[in-house]
């Protein structure tokens, strides 16, 4: 009896150990899968790592150490803090952290020097008036949008700040030495973390920003070309083709505002670097982004009757067919002619020649319809159904050539390269009337 408990014993034992195994396993495989798809997370991390090994040498220095004392803790507390994954987070909440310890510093110093001017029975009543009423005012402040978005973190910072060093116990000498060396700390460990994160593989906020402008450009065309396609075309069995799933890339689009809100926000902190100067036109990619979300939205409208339970008739789809489909193909050629120039930070030409095609095409398109409707009135209810689809491809157009405005505006704002025209070497003809050279220009 007791051997066959033994065995049941071990077994149990053995499928724990093999389920605790599996749990192991997939956390790895989970953590590979984390490095293999941002190889960009190890080195951060590695970073990350460097910086507060850096900071930590002011404990085993003894000259730095006899300097600051434990004060050196807030060294190693900023690095932790401040060290963002982007250039742009780093530098903005260490020249947060630096400049609302600076300033809380010595605000508190000077309100607790005037509270125990006032005596032991009034010093208390003093510093807690003090201290309600900067933590009232900077609170209400960061309800500000405008200070939300790039002084949130400071703002706390110095409502910590100062509570610590107004309300402290000490000596007038020893508060002013306890700002001193906290500020000191802080200070250098801001500066560690923002070298480190600059100079050794830094990530970009703004270049992220910029290509994220483009993919989404990138994710309306492909819509918009594949569009036609999956709306018109039918199999051979004459059945409509199941639609596609790799045109539902637009969808991140609809919800890339906050995304993009925060990093022109983080973008702002960064020194120039490559094409991106100084004073980058950062509000102008936001408008972009803006005008891109909004063609999403009538992409999605159009989506809905290509998904629709409902189709209305192969030979009244057909009606509108040509014109439709030139339509929605010319506007994904030119959303991604403007995405691909903006990767490339090259100049577009202002005259699209695609966008010029897709209004030919609209004016088509019109006169389709009203013809349409005078001979077939019979069928009028589906024709009109089609009308809508016709509508949202023109007001996608509107917005094609508003994203391509703004784009120019962009390119200009920012110096994008002029795209100089590439001439292909002479070559000679021999005709009937005598030599020929012809010149290809392309651009």
């Amino acid at each position: 009896m007791s051997s066959s408990n033994n065995d049941h014993d071990q077994v149990k034992s053995a499928g724990l150990f093999e389920r605790l195994w599996g749990k192991i396993v997939k956390f790895g495989l989970m953590l590979k899968k984390l490095g293999q798809d941002d190889p960009r997370r190890i080195v951060h991390s590695l970073k990350v790592a460097l910086a507060v090994t850096l900071v930590s040498m002011l404990f085993y220095f003894e000259p730095l150490y006899d300097g600051f004392g434990l004060a050196a803790m807030w060294a190693i507390l900023t690095v932790v803090i401040v060290f963002e994954f982007t250039v742009g987070a780093t530098i903005g909440r260490g020249l947060n952290r630096m400049m609302a310890t600076l300033v809380a510093a010595a605000l508190g110093i000077g309100v607790h020097r005037l509270a125990t001017l006032s005596g032991k029975q009034g010093e208390p009543i003093l510093i807690a008036l003090f201290v309600f009423v900067e933590a009232g005012i900077v609170t209400f402040f960061r309800f500000i949008p405008q200070m939300k978005a790039r002084y949130d973190f400071g703002l706390l910072v110095f409502n910590l700040t100062f509570c610590l060093i107004s309300v402290s116990g000490y000596r007038d000498d020893e508060v002013i030495r306890m700002g001193f060396e906290r500020t000191n700390t802080i200070i250098i460990g801001s500066c560690t973390a923002v070298a480190v994160c600059v100079f050794i593989r830094p990530v970009w906020i703004g270049v992220e920003l910029h290509n994220q402008i483009a993919t989404n450009m990138e994710k309306l065309a492909n819509f918009l070309e594949g569009f036609g396609d999956e709306y018109f075309i039918v199999s051979e069995n004459g059945q409509t083709r199941d639609k596609s799933s790799s045109l539902q890339g637009y969808k991140s689009v609809l919800t890339s505002k906050s995304s993009e809100d925060t990093m022109a926000n983080l973008a702002r902190w960064e020194p120039g670097h490559g094409r991106f100067r100084f004073r980058h036109p950062w509000k102008q990619y936001l408008k972009v982004g803006t005008l891109t979300r909004q063609c999403a939205f009538k992409i999605e409208a159009l989506n809905n009757y290509l998904t629709s339970e409902t189709q209305t008739p192969q030979d009244v789809k057909s009606i509108i067919q040509g014109p439709s489909v030139v339509i929605s193909s010319e506007c994904g050629k030119a959303l991604k002619q403007l995405a691909t120039s903006m990767r490339k930070m090259t100049k577009s030409p202002s005259n699209d020649p695609h966008i010029a095609k897709s209004k030919d095409a609209a004016e088509e398109l019109k006169a389709v319809i009203r013809s349409s409707l005078c001979k077939h009135q019979d069928d009028s209810l589906n024709i009109i159904k089609d009308g809508a689809v016709a509508l949202l491809l023109f007001e996608i157009i509107t917005c094609t050539e508003k994203i391509s405005e703004a784009a120019h505006k962009l390119a200009s704002q920012a110096h994008f390269k002029d795209v100089k025209p590439r001439v292909t070497p002479v070559q000679e003809n021999s005709g009937n009337d005598g030599p020929h050279h012809v010149i290809t220009i392309e651009g």
